[in-house]
């Protein structure tokens, strides 16, 4: 099995733990980790596809750039994560009330 070939399925394997974290856990924190993993599968693949593709330096700017706007997006969701926290008390996302209109 060659090196690519490694990288595009661990890169696979990530991006379905992050799904399966997205859908399955309540926590923010989780969901934020969770999110990551997918992003980091996401990167390793376009890594792999890049690999690939010759001398053609824009999918690794991409990849770079990208990692940038993770790290910043992961901060404010921390961030915002935290307020939540102080202001509710509550560190999962809970369900709305149900007002008994059968609407939400």
């Amino acid at each position: 099995m060659s090196g690519a070939a490694v990288f595009g399925l661990t890169g696979a394997g990530l991006v379905a733990i992050g799904l399966f974290g997205l859908v399955v856990q309540a926590a923010v924190l989780r969901k934020i980790l969770a999110f990551n993993l997918l992003g980091a599968g996401v990167f390793l693949l376009f890594g792999v596809v890049a690999r690939r593709g010759g001398d053609d330096p824009v999918p690794q700017a991409m990849v770079i750039t990208g990692l940038v706007v993770a790290f910043a997006a992961t901060a404010l969701a921390v961030t915002m994560a935290l307020r939540m926290h102080q202001i509710t008390g509550a560190a999962t996302i809970a369900e709305p009330p149900d007002d008994g209109t059968g609407q939400g």
